[in-house]
């Protein structure tokens, strides 16, 4: 038996709105698209912010501490071998701490060259001088004596090092083997400033070291 069904109707659904709350969501619907400009236009008249304080500069090194740094540099790059004179110990020669990088001794008697020494490239027993084909060459004065670099310019002293030039002048001679200022060439400024302090802080020597001498004035061998 067919039964009953209630009548749909087709009348569309009301919602429960009243006009003051459709008008609530009209200001939200309207804020909601407002906001972005709203933002972008706070943005753009916020004062520029300051550039975040950048980190402070490392301490610059003191006098003291770069004299170190030089005597540093002085040790490990080898200049007592031939600038400072030796004394004979028991494990061999070794720099005389009275005499540290002072030169070639002026007046000390060298060597015969023996007469076989063809092809060779000499040196006396501290070091201090060498004997070859470019002659017979002589470790500097490198204290701070006026005998030494005590008159000297830190650019003439930069020159010397890295320019390989007799006493750093410009237009003076080269300076002769074995000094290896090829080596230096590189060397960096605050380098070269540690260098020179700590050498203008030494014990002043005063030993006026020989002129190189040619080829032909080399001491006559046995």
């Amino acid at each position: 038996m067919a039964q009953d069904h209630p009548a749909v109707s087709s009348r569309p659904l009301a919602l429960p709105f009243t006009n003051s709350s459709l008008q609530q969501m009209k200001q939200t619907v309207s804020f909601l698209l407002a906001a972005p400009a709203l933002a972008l236009v706070v943005a753009c008249n916020q004062p520029a912010q300051a550039p975040a304080p950048k980190a402070a500069d490392a301490a610059q090194p003191t006098d003291a501490e770069l004299v170190k740094r030089g005597e540093y540099l002085v040790q490990v790059m080898g200049c007592h071998d031939c600038h400072s004179p030796k004394l004979m110990g028991p494990q061999g020669p070794y720099p005389d701490p009275d005499r540290l990088l002072s030169g070639h001794p002026a007046g000390t008697q060298l060597p015969p060259v023996p007469k076989d020494a063809a092809g060779w490239a000499l040196m006396t027993m501290d070091l201090t001088a060498a004997v070859g084909p470019w002659g017979t060459s002589f470790a500097a004065n490198l204290t701070s004596d006026e005998s030494g670099i005590g008159n000297w310019t830190e650019e003439q002293f930069k020159r010397a090092l890295t320019q390989g030039l007799y006493k750093g002048l410009e237009g003076s001679r080269p300076l002769l083997p074995p000094m290896p200022w090829q080596n230096f060439k590189n060397i960096k400024d605050e380098d070269v400033h540690a260098m020179f302090l700590y050498l203008k802080s030494t014990k002043p020597v005063a030993n006026v070291v020989p002129a190189p001498l040619p080829p032909a004035a080399l001491p006559a061998g046995a």
